[in-house]
């Protein structure tokens, strides 16, 4: 992590004012010219510019610049910054090896069939393209349109499975989910509509009908008479 000088013209101009540093020395320290921080001395350079004090800003201690001023030989030092702040570091393209360069119109084309709610952004992304090459092949305008054929960029090795799958999980926000298709499960709802009907059974309180139970007894009883007879 770097640790650099704020406003160094402006700290050069309160230098020159504030202390008996060289020209060396404070150009040296400012990352100056000796002949600006003399045109600073001389009034011809920094005009309207305020100066900075660097002991203020924790930048320079007051010792720091009492040694050099007793030493015209002496480089100045930074002091060490009380809280570090981290340098923003910019996401470089992906990087894409000459060998594998040529199988990327295959990875967009399999990209394009597979993943159409992918967004360019997205494919330039996964497999470090342009978003014209991108709107060529999915318009078949591409120069060699007859000779790709759809890859996995995954077994390319253009990108990793889980790059692919965060892509598809961002895409996929906010979309309607496609309905399944061929033979599926029932909701429960609905089956236990479709179930049969159990017949209802008579309850343990209903009357039995006497006179048919006597009138069957009988008819059974004369049958057996008759049946003695013969």
């Amino acid at each position: 992590m770097a640790n650099t000088l704020l406003m160094p013209k402006a700290t050069a101009v309160w230098l020159v004012d504030n202390t008996a540093l060289s020209f060396d020395q404070i150009a040296q320290f400012c990352g100056l010219h000796p002949l600006e921080v003399k045109a600073i001395a001389d009034g011809e350079s920094a005009q309207g510019i305020k100066g900075m004090d660097p002991i203020i800003t924790g930048q320079l201690t007051r010792d720091e610049i009492a040694a050099g001023e007793k030493d015209q030989n002496r480089r100045l030092h930074l002091s060490e910054p009380k809280v570090r702040v981290p340098e923003s570091k910019r996401k470089a393209p992906r990087y894409t090896p000459l060998s594998k360069r040529q199988d990327r119109p295959n990875a967009i084309l399999w990209l394009v069939r597979n993943h159409p709610e992918l967004k360019d952004a997205q494919i330039s992304r996964l497999v470090g393209t342009t978003k014209a090459t991108i709107e060529q092949i999915r318009e078949r305008k591409h120069w060699n349109s007859s000779n790709l054929v759809p890859m996995d960029p995954v077994t390319l090795g253009l990108c990793s499975q889980i790059d692919l799958d965060i892509e598809v999980n961002r895409a996929s926000k906010g979309r309607d989910q496609a309905l399944p298709t061929g033979d599926t499960l029932l909701p429960a709802a609905l089956t236990e509509r479709l179930q049969p009907e159990q017949p209802a059974r008579k309850s343990e309180d209903d009357e039995l009908d006497a006179d048919a139970v006597f009138a069957k007894l009988s008819a059974l009883k004369g049958k057996n008479e008759d049946d003695q007879d013969h």
